[in-house]
C-alpha cells in the first residue's frame, strides 16, 4: 500500500481527474466503486447543482471521493481588453449573424468561497482538490477541519514546494502533456512547465508529501512508468472521456476518436488561461495563445455564442475540445473497466 492509498483511503492509488463540462457524479461514483478516487469538478456548478451531485455521490457509493475547485483571483474587468477581444472575434460574429452588442460579459467559473465551504460542510467530502494554488488560510482550515485531505496541482518545483508549505497533503505533478487547464499559479511563463516524466522525479526529490503523476498517462504501462519514477499514485483524465459515464459531447467524442486528437496545443482562447485541447479552426486562425483574450475566466463569454452556433451545425470549430497529448487510452467502455485496466500498471510496478 502506498502512502497515497493511506491518505485517500482507497484501494488503488489512482485518481480520476476532475473534468469540468465533461463529467458529473456518474463518473465519480463508477471510479470510486471500482477502487480508485472518483472526482467531481465543481468550478462550473451552481450551488443547487453541486448539492444535487454531492447527494447523488453519497447515495451511489460509500467509498472515498474527491471534489475539485479553482482558486484563481477574479480579474478586474477591462472595457478596453474586452473590446479588443470582441474585435478579434468580429469576423466570426458576422459569419454567424451574431450581434456582438447582445453578448453579456461575466465570469464562467468562480473560485472556492466561504459559501461553497458552507455547502461542503454538510457533506464532508473526504478529499478536496484545488487548481491554481490553494484557497485562503481560513477556508483551507475549514476543509481540513472536517477531516478532508487536500490535493493541489503543481507545474513547477517552486509551486510544489509552495503547496507543501501551505497545507497540501499531496501534490499533483501536472505535466505539460495533460489535457485541460494548466494548474500554474506562481508564474504564467509556459516555458517553465515540464513534461510529466521530467517534472515527477524532481518533485519526488524535493517534497516530503506524496507526489501524484498526471499528464500523458493513458494505460497500464504509463502507470508503471510513473510509479517507477517515484510517484505515489497517478491521476488520469483523457482516458475516461469516451466512457458512457462521461458527458463528453458527440462533437468532442468524434474529435477524440479521429486523427485530429494527435495534434493538441495549449490555448487561452476559450477561457483566458492556457489549457490543452485538440487544435480546431479558431486555434489555427487566431493562434492558440492570443494576446487579445481577456484574463481567466472572462474570455469565455465572448466565444460562447460562436460555440453554440457552430455546434448547432455539427461543428467543433469554436469548442474547447480538451484532451491530453496521449488520447490512445480513450475507449468506449465503462469507467470501471478503464480503472481496472489502468490498475494493472500498479501490479507491473510492484514486480
Amino acid at each position: 500500500m502506498t502512502t497515497l492509498q493511506k491518505i485517500l483511503g482507497t484501494e488503488l492509488p489512482l485518481i480520476q481527474a476532475p473534468m469540468a463540462g465533461i463529467q458529473v457524479s456518474a463518473m465519480a461514483i463508477a471510479v470510486s466503486n471500482a477502487g480508485g478516487l472518483g472526482s467531481l469538478p465543481c468550478a462550473m456548478l451552481s450551488p443547487e447543482v453541486m448539492r444535487s451531485e454531492l447527494a447523488a455521490i453519497r447515495a451511489g457509493t460509500d467509498k472515498p471521493y474527491n471534489v475539485n475547485f479553482f482558486c484563481h483571483t477574479p480579474p478586474v474587468p477591462s472595457t478596453e481588453r474586452e473590446a479588443t477581444w470582441r474585435a478579434a472575434l468580429a469576423p466570426y460574429y458576422a459569419e454567424y449573424g451574431i450581434d456582438a452588442a447582445s453578448i453579456p460579459t461575466g465570469p464562467g467559473r468562480n473560485p472556492f468561497s466561504a459559501d461553497v465551504a458552507d455547502l461542503l460542510a454538510e457533506f464532508k467530502p473526504p478529499v478536496v482538490s484545488f487548481h491554481f494554488g490553494l484557497p485562503p488560510v481560513e477556508l483551507l482550515a475549514r476543509v481540513h477541519g472536517w477531516g478532508a485531505k487536500v490535493l493541489a496541482s503543481a507545474t513547477t518545483v517552486e509551486e510544489a514546494l509552495w503547496l507543501e508549505a501551505h497545507g497540501a497533503d499531496a501534490v499533483i505533478a501536472q505535466g505539460l502533456e495533460a489535457g485541460g487547464h494548466r494548474g500554474h499559479f506562481l508564474s504564467h511563463d509556459l516555458t517553465k512547465q515540464l513534461g510529466t516524466f521530467a517534472l515527477l522525479p524532481q518533485l519526488v526529490r524535493a517534497l516530503k508529501v506524496p507526489v501524484i503523476a498526471a499528464g500523458g498517462i493513458a494505460d497500464a504501462n504509463g502507470v508503471a512508468a510513473a510509479m517507477a519514477l517515484g510517484a505515489a499514485g497517478v491521476q488520469v483524465g483523457t482516458a475516461y472521456m469516451l466512457t458512457p459515464e462521461a458527458t463528453t459531447s458527440a462533437i468532442h467524442r468524434a474529435a477524440l476518436k479521429s486523427e485530429a486528437a494527435r495534434h493538441t496545443a495549449l490555448t487561452n482562447l476559450f477561457t483566458g488561461r492556457p489549457a490543452r485541447g485538440i487544435v480546431n479552426r479558431v486555434m489555427r486562425e487566431l493562434g492558440p495563445i492570443g494576446a487579445a483574450a481577456p484574463e481567466f475566466p472572462l474570455a469565455t463569454s465572448g466565444i460562447a455564442p460562436l460555440r453554440t452556433k457552430a455546434e448547432a451545425q455539427g461543428s467543433g470549430d469554436f469548442s474547447p475540445l480538451w484532451s491530453g497529448q496521449n488520447a490512445t487510452g480513450c475507449r468506449e467502455v465503462p469507467a470501471a473497466e478503464v480503472t481496472r485496466a489502468l490498475a494493472e500498471g500498479f501490479l507491473h510496478a510492484s514486480r
